[in-house]
Formats: C-alpha cells, structure tokens, sequence
C-alpha cells in the first residue's frame, strides 16, 4: 500500500514539475525544404523550437505547443544584413522593412557613421524592445567628430589619437563587431590611411572586423581597394568592402580588374570580403556632389556667400559632370525635407520645375540650394547590370540593403529597403538562375554570421538561436520599385526571431522579440 501511494506520489510530481514538459517543442516546422546556412543541399527535415532556440532538425513527430506544415517551402536561417544604416531603430523599433524580406539580424553602425558610445546604444536598443536582433560597428567618422570638435581637414594630434584609441577599445569591450569608415563622407574623407591603421589595429587585438565604404567606387576604385588591404595588411584584421560597386558609365565593364585585386589579396593570405545590394542604383546624400571642402567644418553657407569660392565650387562641379561624360540627371531626390514636391524628381527636372531651366548651370544651382535648405538623400541611377552580376557570383559576396528603418510612404526612397532580399531569392534565384538557392541563402546567413562573428546566429542546427525564414521560393518577390518604393516583399509564410514570430503569411505580427547582439569571443 505504501508503494503504490509513493508511485502516485511520483506521478503526481512527473506531472507538475516545472523542469518537465509536456510538450517536447514549442513549435515543430514540419516537411520543411531546410537549407542550413553553410552552403549544404537542402534536404528535408523537421526543426524543433523550443526556448527561443532551435533543439533538434530531424523527424521529429508532432509533440510540441504548435505544429506548423511547411510542406513545399523553405527553411532557412533568418537573415543578416550586415551593412544598414537602421540607426533609427530606437525610433521604428517594428523595423517591418527588413522583418517583410527574412531579415532578422541588423548590423548598423556603417559608412563611418554610428553611436561612439556602444554599451549605452545597446543600453538603449534592449531597454525599447525591438523587433529584430541588433548588432554593430562603430564609425570612424563619428569617432573623429567627437574627438575632433569640427576640425577635420588634418591629422589628429597624438592626443586625440590615444583618445580615439582609447573609444574605440572601449566600443570592442561592449561588444561592437569593428570599425566602419566613410572615406567619401565627412570628416572620414581626411583620414589619413595610418591614422586608420592605428584605430584597426586596436580591433585586431579584440578579433574584430575592418568595413570600408570607400574612398572611390568609380576611377580611382582599384587604389581605394588597396589602401582597404593595406589596412587589413598592417592591422593584421580580416576588411570588409562595403556595397561594391562600379560607378560612372565609363567605368562599367571594369569587373575583371577589380576582381583580380581582390583575388590577389586573398593569395596573398588576406581575408577580403564585400558585399552588394541587389539593383543598379545606389543612394546617398545629394550633399556628395558638392566637393567636400565645400562642406567640411558645418559652414557651408558661409562659403557660399563669397562669390569667388562658390564659382570655383560651380566650376569643379561642371568639370566633375563632364569628366562623368553626363549631367547630373541620373540623381533622383529621395528625400528633402523643405520641398517634399521634389521628392522622386531628378536633379534635372527639379531644376526645370524651381528654375525653369535643366542646363548644367541650373542643375548645380538647384544642388547648392538643396544643401543650403539642410541637404536631402538620393538615388544615383549610375551603376551597369553586367558588372553587379558579375560582383554577385563571387562566393565571398554578401547581400546587403544599405537601408535604414524606413517609415512608410515618408519620400522616395531606394526600394532596396524593401526588396534586397527578396529580390535575390526571386529574381536573381529563381528567374535568372544566377544563384543556387542554397548558395544564395548562404550569403545571407552563414558567410555574414561567421564573417562578422555573430555566435548561434545564420545557421539551422540545435542550439542556434531560432531566427528562422519559412518562404514560398515559387512565389517570393520584391514589390518595391523607384516609382513606388514603399512595398514589402511577399512569398514569407513564417519569420521568427528567437523563437517568436514576427511574421506570419507576409503580415508582421506585432511581437517584438529581438536582442542585442555583441560580437562572439
């Protein structure tokens, strides 16, 4: 009698012990076509979630809270966008754009341009409850803003180096990935390249990661690309090339050169990687058409104001465009906040509609007033399909959308905010055959994850984190177009961040489940 009391004694514990489930998953992805993330085939398989990461891939029955059929699609890792520029996080913490399109892991901080105070960032991104993972590097150009107070136009003194130095240190302690610059931004473009060496070489010591958006992407792009493997050279770091491209009609078809740099590089034992967006425009500043001693030190409208420098700015601008072989057309406005009308306009017909002229003249006047109102964003139309083809086949090759958090129908921005991923999977993929899908998913997730070493992350297997993307690979589509930007990517049946969802049959969910993310040890 005393046994049987024990047994059910027993029992009764089995049942209500909170270390025992009674489900052995929160949620089974059942059927699924599972591409892991390192390149492997695809093969069919079950993945169990449980806690926020992923237990088991297998045939894993159908004990768990929920049972999802994925039956026909693909499951992969979510995916990681190593260069964005989501800074405003804090401020759209839904970050639906990226979220629409797969994308569960943001790295910020790019161009030379982040927070310099990394601990308190991240501080701030957990204390919001964002609905992505963020990750980040920190920018050069924001280091020597803070440290320089405004004057940019020489070396630091050793003072303000060691103080740099002593920031950038203490970013990598609080978990920054590394070092971005902006060679063609303010103040980034007076960096001296030693003056970089120094900063890189502390991230060296720490494992971290050198990013560059160059000092050219155009004619001088194969000296800009050395100066990136001098640093990584010297710094003993692996150097990431941001958004690679071939800008200027007269420089398309230059791939094999550019290629052959890189492959050189790597020969010669470093480790170069790059990656790009998936469409033949880029988008910036209009503010970067104007030369940068223009614009250095915040007095641009004081230049202005004396005739004489400002002819000189008109003239080098008009000698700029006929070098380029054109007029300044291929600029669209974006974004400008004192005339929203000329938002989606080009350079020319915004100068025709404000000036009633599209000469030359009337363009580089309608750039300097642009400025003068506080600047607006861009899109530049000046890129060759052939030569991003080419850039997407190279292995080492990630996709990325150079976007920030974009908040609907505000301008008229790059649609690659939108679509990157999407785009990929469905043109670029599935269309034009240019990609394996298993491949192209491992440029999205395991080459990015290992590359910026982001631990558990861009990989299906037990233990990883459940970032995971459930899509339709007959039906995934990029919407957004130049005309009509704000249009999220479709053909996602499931998106989960650390096990929740976040999207579900192309529709966010609400939930808001991302983490900080802080470079692996």
């Amino acid at each position: 009698m005393s046994g049987r009391k024990l047994s059910a004694v027993c029992l009764c514990t089995l049942l209500v012990s909170p270390f025992v489930s009674a489900s052995d998953y929160d949620l089974i992805l059942q059927n699924g076509r599972v591409i892991d993330g390192m390149g492997n085939p695809a093969r069919h398989a079950d993945v169990g979630v449980r806690d926020g990461r992923i237990v088991a891939v297998g045939s894993l029955g159908t004990n768990a809270d929920e049972v999802f059929d994925a039956s026909g699609l693909v499951v992969a890792p979510g995916f990681i966008d190593v260069h964005t520029h989501a800074e405003n996080i804090l401020e759209i913490p839904s970050a639906e754009n990226f979220l629409r399109m797969g994308v569960t892991t943001l790295v910020l901080g790019n161009c030379g341009s982040s927070e310099v105070n990394v601990g308190r960032f991240f501080d701030e991104v957990a204390m919001t409850n964002v609905a992505v993972n963020v990750a980040t590097l920190l920018g050069q150009g924001s280091l020597r803003d803070q440290v320089m107070g405004g004057s940019f136009d020489r070396p630091p003194t050793d003072v303000e180096l060691r103080q740099m130095k002593a920031l950038v240190r203490q970013a990598m302690e609080d978990g920054a990935l590394g070092l971005s610059t902006g060679l063609i931004y303010l103040p980034g473009t007076f960096t001296k390249t030693d003056e970089i060496v120094e900063l890189a070489r502390v991230v060296g010591d720490f494992g971290g990661v050198y990013t560059s958006h160059m000092r050219d992407e155009g004619d001088e792009i194969l000296g800009a690309m050395q100066e990136v493997f001098t640093i990584a050279r010297e710094a003993h770091l692996p150097a990431h090339i941001s958004h690679l491209k071939l800008g200027g009609h007269k420089n398309w078809g230059r791939t094999n050169e550019v290629l052959q740099a890189i492959a050189q590089a790597r020969a010669e034992g470093l480790d170069i990687t790059q990656d790009v967006y998936a469409y033949i425009a880029s988008s910036t500043g209009i503010g970067s058409l104007i030369p940068e001693d223009a614009r250095e030190g915040g007095k641009f409208k004081e230049r202005m104001a004396d005739p004489k420098f400002r002819t000189d700015v008109i003239e080098r601008m008009k000698t700029r465009a006929a070098e380029r072989g054109t007029d300044f057309s291929y600029a669209v406005i974006a974004s400008y906040e004192h005339d929203p009308k000329l938002n989606g306009l080009s350079i020319a017909e915004a100068a025709n509609r404000t000036l009633h002229e599209n000469s030359i003249e009337a363009q580089i006047e309608t750039i300097l007033d642009i400025q003068l109102h506080g600047g607006a964003s861009g899109v530049f139309h000046a890129m060759n399909e052939n030569d991003l083809r080419a850039f997407m086949c190279q292995p080492n090759t990630m996709f990325a959308a150079d976007s920030s958090v974009r908040q609907w129908h505000y301008g008229v921005p790059h649609p690659r905010g939108y679509g990157n991923n999407a785009r990929v999977l469905g043109h670029y993929v599935r269309d034009e055959h240019l990609l394996t899908l298993e491949d192209a998913i491992r440029r999205m997730t395991g080459l990015p994850a290992t590359t910026f070493k982001l631990r558990d992350r861009g990989v299906i297997r037990p233990g990883a984190w459940a970032d995971v993307v459930v899509f339709d690979p007959g039906t995934v589509q990029d919407n957004a177009t130049f005309e009509r930007p704000h249009q999220y990517g479709t053909g996602f049946r499931l998106v989960l961040v650390n096990g929740q969802k976040v999207v579900e049959n192309d529709q966010y969910t609400g939930s808001r489940p991302g983490a900080v993310v802080r470079r692996a040890q």
